[in-house]
């Protein structure tokens, strides 16, 4: 797609207010392949100044047409699924298949999804003696990242409008074409002026000015547990309100009596997709001891599959960290059995699909979050072990149980610190509520519960 050379704000293209811009590259070829405008504080007011003006009438807006206008939206990204799904692949660099199933095609379920819980949620309920009712937050600062850009938009994006909300979008640098592809969407679905509005540009700038502003109600922020935490500072001192989907390093665990070729097969799978760049993926698998070498083998095996099946990492600097962790877990003793650090192409920022064995619970690779196409294999003595492990980070937000018996497999995730738990290969639910424990976030997004972080509660006593 062609991209704009402004922000859309107040239902419009407009020209920004400085003059820096930001180059969107390729990273499968390291290609520049277009510019957006780096917005600054001035983009930021002004965006938040057309969504607190389009704010009273929005919210005075019968959730049944709200329900309409997401319904329209929904019906915009079905018809641009092609364009969706080549634009993340050019400046994320997801494989085109990938991009058509999981980054176009997950984000248009989300979208019916609050179409539907916009028409039906009860938004005012009578409790005794009072009635209760449940209204929108108010203007919401939405800062998403680069991973999965349109479906980051979308989980916060539809239930605030659901909800009766405004927005004001910073999108990641890395991946602002969806988002401008996005702002096209929402203008087509005929979604009123400054309901929605975007502004391009850096975090510390633009993403700093949205979370600051003293005019946003909520911010609503995607990314690393670090930024989370500066967000959440920010925030406290304002006594503002905050959703924060953070960082990720969810346990795979394959107890005695799981099926052990297929739990390694799809535990490898769920970390190969999106090349490893995905928070909730399993990157630490626990096998008994009794079942590690073969578990080990096969994991060599699955992940030697994915070699030319993945794309590359997002940037430069991605990459850098990636092989950085690659060598720190060779370092300290993990043995490779899988990939490595040696970029496998000469162009693009691929890694290899990498497996690690030998791996000890407390080695940097097992305790920090990677972002790669890297799984280490973790070997435990009984359950009440496996348990300590799963738990042993500062982390909670997702993972995996498999056992012979579904009920054997929910007893152990029911004794997870984790925000989310897959019994033996459970589908993705997208009214299911997806967040975390510990420091892996605040809030949660999808369904109903995802809706009710952009309401707040007003009784009324008769």
């Amino acid at each position: 797609m062609k991209a704009h050379d402004g922000m859309y704000i107040g239902g419009e293209w407009r020209v920004a207010a400085g003059t820096d811009t930001i180059a969107v590259v390729n990273p499968a070829d390291e290609q520049v392949i277009a510019h957006v405008p780096a917005g600054v504080a001035e983009d930021v007011d002004a965006a938040v100044f057309a969504a607190h003006e389009a704010f009273p009438a929005w919210a005075a807006t019968p959730p049944a047409d709200r329900a309409a206008r997401i319904a329209a939206l929904r019906d915009v990204l079905v018809a641009r699924k092609d364009e969706i799904a080549e634009t993340v692949t050019a400046e994320l660099g997801a494989p085109l298949q990938f991009s058509q199933m999981v980054h176009a095609g997950v984000p248009i379920l989300v979208a019916g999804s609050y179409a539907e819980l916009a028409a039906s949620y009860a938004f005012e309920e009578k409790v005794g003696n009072s009635t209760v009712y449940a209204e929108p937050v108010g203007v919401v600062g939405a800062i998403t990242p680069w991973n999965y850009p349109l479906h980051q938009i979308v989980a916060k994006v539809a239930p605030a409008l659901a909800a009766g909300c405004t927005v004001v979008l910073k999108p990641a640098e890395d991946t602002p074409l969806t988002a401008q592809l996005f702002a096209e969407a929402v203008h087509e679905a005929g979604i009123p002026a400054g309901v929605f509005n975007l502004v391009t540009g850096l975090g510390p700038v633009a993403g700093q000015a949205l979370a600051e502003h003293p005019g946003v109600d909520l911010v609503s922020f995607t990314g690393s547990t670090a930024v989370g935490k500066q967000i959440g500072a920010t925030a406290g001192a304002a006594v503002k309100r905050v959703a924060l989907e953070l960082g990720g390093k969810s346990a795979n665990v394959i107890l005695p009596s799981a099926d052990l070729a297929k739990a390694v097969g799809v535990g490898i799978a769920n970390v190969m997709g999106n090349s490893g760049q995905t928070c909730s993926a399993w990157t630490r698998m626990l096998v008994h001891t009794s079942q590690y070498d073969e578990a080990v083998a096969l994991a060599a095996e699955a992940a030697a599959k994915y070699g030319d099946r993945i794309g590359p990492l997002v940037n430069a600097k991605q990459h850098t960290r990636v092989r950085g962790y690659i060598e720190k877990g060779v370092a300290e003793g993990a043995s490779l059995v899988a990939g490595g650090p040696e970029a496998p192409r000469e162009q693009g920022y691929f890694v290899s699909p990498t497996v690690f064995a030998d791996v000890t619970p407390e080695m940097t690779i097992a305790q920090e979050e990677i972002f790669g196409p890297v799984v280490s294999v973790i070997r435990y003595e009984d359950e009440h072990d496996a348990l300590r492990i799963a738990n042993g980070t500062v982390y909670g937000l997702a993972g995996a149980v498999w056992a012979a018996d579904d009920a054997e497999a929910v007893a152990f995730a029911r004794r997870m610190d984790t925000g989310q738990v897959d019994i033996n290969g459970g589908r993705f639910n997208p009214l299911a509520p997806f967040g975390g424990y510990k420091q892996s976030g605040v809030g949660r997004e999808l369904g109903a519960h995802g809706l009710s972080e952009y309401l707040q509660t007003k009784s009324l006593q008769f």
